[in-house]
Formats: structure tokens, C-alpha cells, sequence
């Protein structure tokens, strides 16, 4: 009877460490997903101010080139110098599109939080089965 007694009282106490320890590798993650979601934020808030600043700046240098262009060559053909100026304005465009939908496509959100988690997954496998 003794021994049946005691291998119960191991069998809970290896439960209570294996629970204590999942409670750990939980809160362990989710400080991780907490701190990545956080430079995350972060990170897209600078990279929205930055491109508002890029286009703000550009906008005003396109603005001032075209000027300059305009006035300089708006005796030799109107229409000529206005086609051109919206040609390469929508070749950039186009060239500019095209980089955002390739960040977009490649855009990994919380890698390291995926990567732990697929980690933590391969080794609970690994133990239980």
C-alpha cells in the first residue's frame, strides 16, 4: 500500500512540475509576443512618418523640378514638355508600386514569436510521443 501511496504522490508532483513549467513557457511567450507586437508598433509608426516625410519632401522637389522644366522649355512645345513631365511621374509611380507589393508580400509579422512557438511544439512532440 505504501508504494501505491507513493507513486501517486510522485505522479502529482511531476504533474504540478510539468504544470509549472508549461505555465512558464506560456508566460515566457507572451512576454516575447508582447515585446515583439511592441517594436512591431513601433517599427511601423517610423516607417509611416518617414514615408509621409519622403513624400512630403518629394512632393515639393517634383513640384519645383517640374516648374523649372516647364519654364525652361515651354517655348520650344507645350504639350511636349507636359507629356514627358507625366510620363516619367507615372513611370515612378509604377516603379514605386511595384516595391510596396513586394514589401507587402514578404512582410513577416512576430517571426521570432512563430519560431519559438513551432520550437516549443517540435519539443513537447518529441517528450509526449
Amino acid at each position: 500500500m505504501e508504494t501505491t501511496s507513493n507513486n501517486g504522490i510522485h505522479l502529482s508532483d511531476a504533474a504540478k512540475r510539468i504544470s509549472q513549467r508549461a505555465f512558464v513557457i506560456v508566460e515566457n511567450r507572451l512576454q516575447l509576443l508582447m515585446v515583439e507586437a511592441q517594436e512591431e508598433r513601433e517599427r511601423v509608426l517610423l516607417a509611416i512618418l518617414l514615408g509621409l516625410c519622403a513624400a512630403v519632401f518629394g512632393l515639393l522637389a517634383g513640384m519645383a523640378l517640374t516648374a523649372v522644366i516647364a519654364v525652361a522649355f515651354w517655348e520650344y512645345s507645350h504639350v511636349a514638355t507636359l507629356l514627358v513631365l507625366a510620363v516619367l511621374y507615372a513611370i515612378a509611380a509604377v516603379v514605386f508600386y511595384g516595391r510596396l507589393v513586394r514589401l507587402q508580400r514578404d512582410w513577416q509579422t512576430l517571426p521570432g514569436t512563430l519560431d519559438q512557438l513551432k520550437k516549443d511544439r517540435e519539443c513537447l512532440e518529441k517528450t509526449f510521443i
